[in-house]
């Protein structure tokens, strides 16, 4: 994101928008129908938890295209289906070239899946209990963070409940996916939508 303009910019409708919006046409449609936007739900919280587990050292368009693919291979990020894979089911996702093969990570998304079974009240419960007081808006990528201490707290807590490849980084991300925090920049027409 170094090489791109530092605050909001016009797309192609004129509206402006975070930078890294107007980069793929992938991008585009995230940043405009589902980054930043709050979503709940156990489901729907674990499959943003695991894509960016596997996004870690990616690009995140990589994660963007291959993501209908993991949809299928874990089946639809169901925690209950997926806290049942075995050893079989390990075998056919590191054979599926259209997801990531990182055993570590296929793995964790196993495990995660068990430990968001146990957890009191629910996935969605326990990650949306780190939202705060929204902050002032980023002006410009550079404002933008890795990690806050919310999300070390979210991610001190996962770990804490058995959940794996869950750092502080990768709470954050999930934070900003699930729109637990709003990181569009300041005059990013998402910003007060």
């Amino acid at each position: 994101m170094s090489d791109q303009p530092p605050g909001a910019v016009a797309g192609p409708d004129g509206r402006l928008r975070c930078p890294w919006g107007l980069s793929a046409p992938e991008y585009l449609a995230y940043h405009d129908q589902e980054w930043g936007r709050p979503v709940r739900g156990d489901t729907v919280i674990f499959e943003r938890l695991c894509l960016e587990g596997f996004q870690s050292g990616l690009s995140w368009l990589t994660i963007l295209r291959k993501r209908e693919n993991f949809r299928a291979a874990f089946a639809g990020f169901d925690p209950p289906a997926v806290a049942a894979f075995g050893d079989d089911d390990v075998a056919r996702l590191m054979a599926d070239a259209g997801i990531v093969r990182n055993r570590a990570k296929i793995n964790a998304v196993i495990t995660n899946a068990r430990a968001a079974l146990e957890v009191p009240g629910g996935l969605s419960a326990l990650v949306w209990r780190y939202a705060g007081e929204a902050g002032e808006a980023p002006k410009t990528m550079a404002d933008l963070l890795a990690s806050t201490p919310a999300s070390k707290a979210l991610s001190a807590e996962l770990r804490r409940h058995g959940f794996a490849f869950t750092g502080p980084v990768t709470a954050y991300a999930t934070m900003q996916a699930c729109g637990i925090v709003n990181d569009h920049l300041a005059d990013c027409f998402y910003r007060d939508p």
